[in-house]
């Protein structure tokens, strides 16, 4: 078989032994058969909310596993196609083959990735939100970057994209905004987003055309359902209200309509001003801070399980994910996979896929992969 094939079947081999490793594959196979069997007792639905729970996880698991057997089954039918026509000394047979495979490899990424998929708010929209770091009018311009980056990558899967909150910069940028994405599987792929990104290029707003670097953080969390109670006592929130501003500075309306909760134990923050209604506004800053306790719980169960537990507040901004260099060099690289692009522009424009995707792997694997693109 030619080198090409080799390495078609190995991009496969490593697909599906990531999915079976995430799935945990033999637990994973115990618990379809025992979901199989509740979905055909008819007693289930006596309780519809319970019943469409058990639906849904079986439905997931199902596919999971039809997709690695699928996948498994056509590499060695390719395989097998290509050895037929290697015996029989037909190249057309052999380089059909060899299409094949390679199309099963791209199949065999994509799906991977769909697998990973499989935390407890993975399929929920998401609040992405973005704050610049110190430094001023240079963070503030990073933060507007990266504001318009998730905006672009979301419209790019086809997500719709909100704008829930903002605040500008006083010359340029923005100090933080809060976008809102909705869309199937919205958290799960941005979840791995959450950290500090480092900037470093030629300032345009330094006369001395001088090499600056400049931080901003990036915090994600998911939209929650009326099925998730979160238990929030009154007490415990400080609301305030102000005048509600868009970009460029201009006022949304001449109300105090924007509204700010803050969760005083925890020194959450969260803030609405997209509607024109002081209630409405309300509403959604209530529904942002259930959001953002649920992935505080979420976080502190998955890190107390790896014994790794620390504050989300360090986290957030002591933990640098990513760097974005645009002078000296030309290159953006994820600091916990190795993940690199040779095209910023590309990545600023929101083709942040490929470092998803290495993100969710090696939340599998625990280990970096050094990926270089071939752009």
């Amino acid at each position: 078989m030619r080198a090409e094939g080799q390495a078609h079947i190995g991009r496969i081999e490593a697909a599906l032994d990531l999915v079976r490793q995430s799935l945990d594959w033999d637990r994973a196979l115990r618990r379809l058969d025992e979901l199989n069997a509740r979905v055909q007792d008819p007693s289930l639905w006596d309780n519809p909310k319970e019943a469409q729970a058990i639906s849904r996880e079986q439905k997931l698991l199902e596919n999971a596993v039809n997709t690695v057997n699928e996948i498994s089954s056509e590499m060695s039918d390719a395989i097998e196609f290509i050895e037929m026509g290697e015996a029989e000394g037909d190249d057309g047979i052999v380089d059909d083959g060899h299409a094949s495979l390679a199309a099963l490899a791209e199949r065999a990424d994509a799906d991977k990735v769909q697998a990973l998929l499989s935390g407890e708010a993975d399929a929920n929209d998401t609040y992405v939100e973005i704050h610049a770091g110190a430094g001023g009018t240079e963070s503030q311009d990073w933060a507007e970057m990266l504001q318009r980056m998730y905006t672009r990558w979301g419209e790019r899967r086809g997500y719709k994209v909100e704008l829930v909150d903002y605040h500008a910069g006083e010359q340029a940028g923005i100090k933080s905004a809060t976008l809102l994405v909705k869309g199937e599987n919205a958290y799960g792929y941005a979840k791995t987003e959450s950290g500090v990104h480092r900037l470093v290029r030629i300032s345009p707003y330094d006369s001395a055309a001088k090499r600056h670097t400049s931080f901003s953080s990036v915090w994600v969390y998911p939209v929650i359902d009326d099925d998730i109670d979160i238990d929030i006592n009154p007490a415990d929130l400080k609301i305030d209200t102000y005048r509600a501003s868009g970009a460029g500075g201009q006022h949304v309306n001449t109300t105090d309509s924007a509204v700010r909760i803050t969760h005083q134990p925890t020194g959450i923050v969260v803030a609405s001003q997209n509607d024109r209604s002081q209630h409405k506004n309300r509403a959604t800053a209530m529904n942002m801070l259930k959001a953002r306790m649920f992935e505080r719980e979420m976080a502190e169960r998955e890190a107390a399980a790896s014994g790794e537990y620390q504050e989300k507040s360090d986290i957030g901004w002591g933990h640098q994910i990513r760097s974005y260099v645009l002078q000296p060099y030309q290159m953006v690289k994820d600091l916990r996979t190795g993940y690199t692009s040779s095209s910023p522009d590309k990545v600023l424009d929101g083709e942040i896929g490929e470092f998803i995707s290495a993100a969710l792997a090696q939340r599998v694997t625990g280990e970096a992969v050094e990926v270089e693109d071939v752009e």
